[in-house]
């Protein structure tokens, strides 16, 4: 009997879990702005070390998985990061929680494909620093970053919470919020009347950028 009770709450727990959107902060989503000027120090973006993860959620499920840093580089002035950018290689996207053979390639491709990234003629993705702001009284988060976030052919101004690590050598930079994939024009499966196959338009990134000095 307990066995069955215990099984009954942990099987609505995974259902409520993928029912609802990513846990995160949400971005606030602007017109796109202008960039930060670099001064400062210059520190490179250590691309083995950084990365770019993604979730998506449907009613039944979600997806996870990664995307390369390509290149990037922040400059850092009086112990606070001014100005910076990223490259992101879209087609380096991964699924992380699928296995080869069992809908990990399929997945992949459909992300891939003009339905969503259209990786043929959007190969990358840029982050542009416009400010950075410090923020008081918060557990997890030390700054608040705001920068122009490019996807395929549109750029929109993203403002999250951010936790940075800033040291003489080295700077490192966390972050989990959510997006609203359509505001990049990626509207593929985003009508609640799908049902199941409904695409919600959330999408939660987490950023682990680390950069060294150069």
């Amino acid at each position: 009997m307990k066995k069955a009770i215990f099984a009954a709450a942990a099987l609505a727990a995974l259902t409520t879990a993928c029912n609802t959107a990513p846990e995160a902060d949400s971005a606030t989503t602007t017109e796109k702005q202008e960039a930060a000027a670099a001064t400062g120090a210059s520190f490179g973006i250590d691309t083995t070390n950084s990365s770019v993860q993604w979730l998506g959620t449907k009613p039944i499920g979600q997806h996870t998985g990664t995307f390369k840093v390509s290149n990037g580089n922040f400059s850092v002035a009086e112990g606070n990061i001014s100005a910076g950018s990223f490259t992101i290689d879209i087609n380096s996207l991964t699924n992380i929680d699928l296995k080869p053979g069992e809908g990990k390639e399929k997945l992949e491709g459909h992300l891939k494909s003009a339905d969503f990234f259209d990786v043929a003629k959007y190969p990358t993705a840029k982050f542009e620093i416009t400010a950075v702001e410090p923020l008081t009284n918060d557990s997890t988060a030390t700054h608040k970053i705001s920068g122009n976030l490019t996807l395929k052919d549109s750029t929109k101004n993203v403002t999250f919470p951010a936790k940075l690590t800033i040291a003489e050598n080295n700077v490192q930079a966390a972050a989990s919020f959510n997006i609203d994939r359509t505001q990049w024009g990626l509207f593929y499966g985003n009508d609640q009347s799908l049902g199941d196959s409904f695409v919600r338009p959330e999408v939660n990134i987490t950023l682990n950028i680390t950069a060294n000095k150069l």
